[in-house]
């Protein structure tokens, strides 16, 4: 089993939060668990970890119970070679966790595959749902656009592959492109992601979800099939506007999809909205979580 053991490189300051971890099958599954009140649930994808929440657990957990997970593969969790890292698994592994904790009105906040993820298990039991914060993702099958078969074919096919297993692209490269901001991808914002990925076969779950993009189809296509079980949740949408990836077109989905919604677009910030915005995320959530 691939995994972890040494924390002592994880900056306490920026990240001061008590370690968590829970037994599935696969592996142990890192988590946090901090504050009181309602739960809010926060699930990231590719390739971060719980610590792309810090901002905002260190905000919510004053008023909420803060759950943030590290999928298995990433972050604190174990990294079993073996295991299939597929989103369907994942989310599998994310409802254990939500049965085991016994989790009840629950708000679940993602982004990118952290999102499809969260929202398979608010489908499989929506009365148990509170509200949804959704941050540039996608919940429907996409082999049919050629932005999103592109890019799942070229760095989820065999030289991406490569690339990301031999010389860590996805971290050294690709996340910082994405930044609009490229001061908030600091020298200690890049140790805290590169360093949970520095074992070449501590990247298969970061490969495998760039496959899954198109290779998923199926799951995402039953998934959305569902979409009106949860079509009337209070959700916020938050959105990076200058995203590459998740554009303003699948913004402009989920706003069709949910009744009961509000949308922060957020100029000038990329993919990773937590890492841009985290601080200024706090109120808008906060208020949303609120407000009736």
């Amino acid at each position: 089993m691939d995994t972890m053991k040494d924390h002592t490189w994880i900056q306490r300051e920026e990240y001061p939060f008590r370690s968590r971890f829970f037994d599935l099958d696969a592996g142990r599954m890192h988590y946090i668990d901090e504050g009181e009140g309602k739960p809010v649930l926060m699930i990231h994808g590719n390739p971060t970890w719980s610590f792309l929440y810090r901002h905002i657990i260190k905000g919510l957990s004053k008023t909420r119970r803060c759950i943030a997970v590290d999928l298995l593969g990433f972050g604190l969790s174990d990294k079993p070679f073996d295991w299939s890292y597929l989103p369907k698994e994942h989310a599998k592994n994310i409802n254990i966790l939500i049965d085991s904790l016994k989790l009840k009105d629950l708000t679940i906040i993602g982004q990118d595959w952290g999102v499809p993820i969260g929202l398979s298990c608010a489908l499989k039991n929506p009365e148990n749902i509170e509200k949804l914060v959704i941050m540039n993702s996608w919940m429907w099958p996409v082999a049919d656009d050629p932005h999103f078969r592109t890019f799942s074919k070229v760095l989820g096919g065999p030289l991406g592959r490569l690339l990301i297993g031999r010389f860590n692209l996805f971290i050294k490269v690709l996340m910082k492109t994405v930044f609009v901001d490229k001061s908030r991808f600091t020298e200690l914002v890049h140790k805290h992601y590169a360093i949970p990925q520095k074992n070449p076969r501590w990247r298969r779950g970061s490969q495998i979800f760039l496959k899954q993009i198109i290779g998923s189809t199926n799951w995402l296509e039953s998934l959305w099939r569902q979409r009106e079980k949860i079509a009337d949740k209070e959700t916020l949408l938050i959105w990076g506007m200058k995203d590459a990836a998740l554009r303003e077109k699948e913004l402009h989905q989920w706003m069709k999809l949910f009744k009961k919604c509000k949308t922060v677009k957020l100029y000038n910030t990329g993919h990773y909205v937590q890492e841009e915005r985290g601080r200024e995320l706090v109120p808008l959530i906060e208020n949303f979580l609120i407000n009736k």
